[in-house]
């Protein structure tokens, strides 16, 4: 599943990241042709002892990512076979978050503006994948990208920034262990989490639900790096 952080950095630099799916079986969050000039073998984000200077490198303070994405039944929203995207979300170290931290990226017009970079298949992709529950798509991808990284500002992003791959899909996982999407047949947390966690290579996911139904998951990471290109590592919930 595309981050929405690819899709923070094509409006942030007016450049665009298309959606490109990377091997399905790796929790591998790195966008290969994108190089920040960042360390990978560094301090991971939350793990600081002293303070970092350079914000570009390093995710602070919001260095506890979660990836988090939506199966919505009511109304029905996105792919039958893909759960959608919410968003790449930067809380603070101590699970607490800051809400619109960039009133500068307060964009409208999104759909325009990708059109008119001429990133199409991103906005086509975006249509399919990261929808609102209530068909409000323009201003939820607003309120989204007023939220993103500091490693996503624009003088931390590299000239010509180009495209970008990850993977997190979460229905396939699912659905290779037999647990698909039904009105009459019921799932324990065990069994979703164990599924998860062998797919995954070991880590579990949030599971949220409403009305006894499963409709929103979390996947956790620190950051070695920038959020460009850097090296997303996976935390168990």
């Amino acid at each position: 599943m595309l981050s929405v952080a690819f899709v923070a950095a094509a409006f942030a630099g007016h450049t665009y990241a298309s959606p490109f799916t990377s091997v399905a079986s790796t929790l591998d969050l790195v966008p290969r042709a994108l190089s920040s000039g960042c360390s990978t073998t560094g301090t991971q984000s939350c793990k600081n002892t002293t303070a970092v200077s350079n914000l570009c490198c390093f995710e602070a303070p919001g260095g506890l990512l979660l990836q988090t994405q939506f199966w919505d039944t009511d109304p029905s929203t996105g792919p039958s076979d893909s759960w959608t995207i919410h968003g790449l979300w930067p809380d603070r170290c101590d699970l607490t978050f800051d809400s619109s931290c960039d009133p500068a990226r307060a964009y409208t017009g999104m759909s325009s503006i990708l059109t008119a970079n001429g990133a199409s298949d991103t906005l086509a992709y975006m249509q399919k994948y990261w929808v609102d529950i209530n068909g409000q798509n323009e201003q939820f991808w607003e309120r989204i990208l007023m939220v993103q990284q500091s490693t996503l500002e624009v003088d931390c992003l590299p000239s010509g920034s180009a495209r970008g791959a990850e993977s997190l899909p979460t229905y396939t996982w699912l659905a290779s262990a037999g647990i698909t999407p039904s009105s009459t047949a019921t799932y324990t947390l065990a069994a979703l989490t164990s599924a998860l966690k062998t797919a995954s290579g070991g880590f579990t996911p949030a599971l949220d639900c409403q009305s006894g139904s499963l409709n929103a998951i979390s996947w956790y990471f620190n950051l070695k790096g920038s959020a460009i290109d850097g090296v997303f590592v996976p935390l168990s919930k």
